[in-house]
């Protein structure tokens, strides 16, 4: 494990209204439009869980137009 990946720093997994996904410091204000996950732990393990949840890397919105479109054709 690389030294960046083993900072000793704890971070939450957090994401946006977009299903947009990003690992934040523990401690820091979350910002505006940012949610908490559940998962907390080291760098590694939150990469690890957004790698198994965040498979479909489209944006919310834009799944979800792709999908309206689909149905009308």
């Amino acid at each position: 494990m690389s030294d960046d990946q083993n900072d000793g720093q704890q971070y939450l997994v957090v994401f946006n209204d977009e299903e947009q996904y990003s690992i934040w410091a523990v401690g820091r204000d979350i910002p505006a439009g940012w949610h908490t996950e559940g998962t907390q732990g080291g760098k590694d393990e939150c990469l690890a869980r957004i790698s198994e949840v965040w498979t479909d890397m489209r944006p919310l919105s834009l799944r979800q137009r792709m999908e309206q479109a689909a149905a009308q054709a």
